[in-house]
């Protein structure tokens, strides 16, 4: 990764004036919160990203932090990346684009690890873990918002930690600084555990922010990341928080999309028979192909993360560890990045559909009230995209863009991709008749609920139907 040196200012070699104005605007801050460590420790990339190295970030300072007890702020370690930024100015890394919009990406990470008793030095692995979340951002151009959340599945330094997630916060002392490329803000990097992970991508990452900052034990005022804390916020409180998460979601709406899901749909209006017409769709026999343009399109909506202005945020980075479940994007149109709008496959037809049968496990059908009250009744959409082969049911709200499903035609299909439009009353309708899936108990399988006047259907199903593609 690198080598660990105490530094002054930014180190001298050949290639680099002394002190280049992007790299000294942040270490002016850097000098304003720490006026007493003028050299702190720093890992700095052997070979540097512009001479081909594998490293994007230049150098991370590492400085101690007092904390304030008066204030629950503990000793802690704090750490701050140079590198997301543009600190040359010459476009070497960065495009140079002048001083009024952003300086290369326009943020740089920080961490704040508590100090364990005894430490006299910073641990090294946070610099690495930046490292990495710099790569992504690199390879996939996709920058990082306060609020987004990192889906990690591995505790960030190794151990048996229950920290094996983040979320992103503004840092509450290093302020956005202006510089000769451009304007720099500057993103905290918090750990956090599977729980609030989960619970922010179904409310969303500022709230379970909030949440961390009045305990604690799970971060305090400053979310002072601790790789050894036990319990998640709802093991300590556990009715207060899952009622503030519920109501946020009953308030606010979901940030959760879409998930991976065992799920299947029928089209009733057809007879079952009807295998060779080419616009009908067999489950249980070979699927027709999802068009390339549907297919990038659902994958653009299960890949991406929470997103707040419209910027993308984040899907599992760790390549060994992929999350097959958790999901995402936050857009109230269904237009992927990569696609100005739908543009169907030319040889698949929009199929409007009389009446629908949705057949879901108990896993996806828990998710059917937040779908609803989460997603419809704010004016968004979610995706259910089976783990087996194509098909995917997306449920949308009046007024989402990019939808085939109209009021007019409720129920439309692409090949093996549904979406059903619902309007507000019967959304409503629905959450009253499905409320039993709201509890966190198991309930007894199969169920059933069907809305004659609407002609859907739907059944929670255990998962050996699924499992078996022959049933």
């Amino acid at each position: 990764m690198g080598d660990v040196r105490p530094t002054s200012g930014a180190p001298a070699h050949g290639l680099v004036p002394l002190f280049p104005p992007g790299l000294q605007a942040i270490y002016g801050e850097c000098r304003r919160l720490y006026p007493e460590q003028a050299n702190p420790l720093q890992v700095t990339a052997i070979v540097k990203y512009w001479l081909g190295g594998p490293d994007p970030l230049d150098y991370i300072s590492m400085y101690r932090n007092m904390g304030c007890s008066a204030q629950d702020i503990q000793e802690h370690w704090h750490y701050v990346s140079f590198g997301l930024s543009d600190l040359y100015g010459d476009n070497r890394v960065h495009e140079f684009t002048g001083p009024d919009g952003a300086s290369g990406f326009g943020f740089e990470l920080t961490f704040r690890l508590k100090r364990e008793a005894g430490e006299t030095a910073p641990p090294t692995w946070p610099a690495e873990l930046m490292q990495g979340l710099a790569r992504y951002v690199f390879q996939s151009e996709n920058t990082f918002c306060s609020g987004d959340h990192i889906s990690w599945h591995n505790p960030l330094d190794n151990s048996e930690s229950r920290i094996q997630h983040m979320l992103l916060t503004e840092d509450p002392q290093i302020q956005p600084i202006h510089t000769p490329f451009g304007s720099v803000s500057f993103l905290q990097i918090v750990g956090v555990c599977t729980e609030e992970l989960q619970a922010a991508q179904q409310w969303n990452g500022q709230g379970i922010l909030e949440l961390m900052r009045g305990v604690k034990v799970a971060g305090g005022p400053w979310l002072i990341t601790d790789m050894r804390r036990g319990e998640t916020i709802f093991d300590i409180d556990p009715h207060l928080q899952q009622e503030r998460v519920d109501q946020g979601i009953e308030t606010e709406g979901s940030n959760l999309s879409g998930v991976s899901a065992k799920c299947v749909w029928d089209d009733l209006s057809r007879p079952p028979e009807d295998e060779e017409d080419s616009r009908s769709i067999c489950i249980g026999s070979q699927p027709r192909r999802l068009s390339d343009k549907d297919t990038e399109q659902i994958r653009e909506t299960l890949r991406k993360g929470l997103e707040f202005n419209s910027k993308t945020a984040l899907p599992p980075i760790n390549s060994q560890k992929q999350n097959h479940e958790r999901p995402q994007s936050r857009k109230d149109s269904l237009e992927s990045e990569s696609s100005a709008a739908i543009v169907p496959h030319e040889l698949v037809r929009t199929r409007q559909l009389e009446s629908v049968h949705l057949k879901f496990n108990q896993e996806s059908g828990t998710l059917l009230p937040l779908c609803l009250r989460g997603r419809l009744l704010h004016g968004r959409h979610f995706t259910y995209k089976s783990i087996h082969g194509d098909t995917a049911i997306t449920f949308v709200s009046t007024g989402v863009e990019g939808a085939f499903a109209t009021e007019e035609h409720p129920y439309a299909a692409h090949g093996p991709w549904l979406q059903i439009l619902l309007t507000e009353e019967f959304v409503e309708q629905m959450l009253g008749d499905l409320q039993e899936l709201n509890t966190r108990e198991e309930t007894k399988l199969p169920k059933e609920y069907s809305w004659p006047e609407k002609k859907l259907k739907i059944s929670v199903l255990p998962d050996s139907v699924f499992d078996n593609p022959l049933q």
